[in-house]
């Protein structure tokens, strides 16, 4: 009987150390940079959606709250919302990895993660710029968007990538 059930739990086995190893590596990773503020790669997608924003005509400007390891984003003349290490998607892209390399096909795995991770860091500088937007000319929407319809579009897109790894390529002879 377990038989049958070996390459489910292969694929389980497989994601889950996957998974735990880059989820402790993010980690140390975080832990290094805990004295100096919001880490390297958080603080280059602060840059990217500020430059979005002030080439989609938004004035912006960053604050560096480095006791609280956090920016703020000022847009026009107020100060929108704060990018804080959970913004950055890296979560949402070791789980997405995970998932993809659980399902292992030799050199296509690498490349089609490395596009869709490319893909899901446009999204979420998107994300973050779409929702200081909204802040910044709606705010009575900034809510609704910032835990709605905005987490559905990350997620949306880690779903598709994920139903397009699995239809288009994992189980393909």
């Amino acid at each position: 009987m377990l038989k049958d059930f070996k390459p489910v739990l292969g694929i389980l086995l497989r994601f889950i150390i996957i998974y735990l190893v880059l989820l402790f590596a993010y980690q140390f990773y975080l832990n290094s940079f805990k004295e100096s503020g919001l880490d390297p790669f958080s603080k280059m997608i602060t840059r990217q959606v500020m430059f979005l924003q002030q080439s989609l005509g938004y004035p912006s400007a960053l604050y560096d709250d480095v006791p609280n390891q956090q920016v703020w984003y000022h847009v026009k003349t107020k100060f929108t919302t704060r990018m804080v290490e959970g913004c950055n998607a890296i979560s949402v892209m070791i789980l997405f990895v995970s998932f993809i390399f659980a399902f292992y096909k030799g050199t296509k795995t690498f490349v089609f993660a490395g596009v869709s991770l490319l893909i899901l860091h446009i999204m979420n500088v998107l994300r973050i710029a779409g929702l200081n937007i909204v802040y910044s000319d709606y705010p009575k929407y900034g809510k609704m968007t910032h835990d709605y319809v905005f987490p559905a579009v990350i997620y949306g897109t880690v779903v598709l990538l994920w139903l397009i790894w699995i239809k288009f390529f994992a189980l393909k002879k």
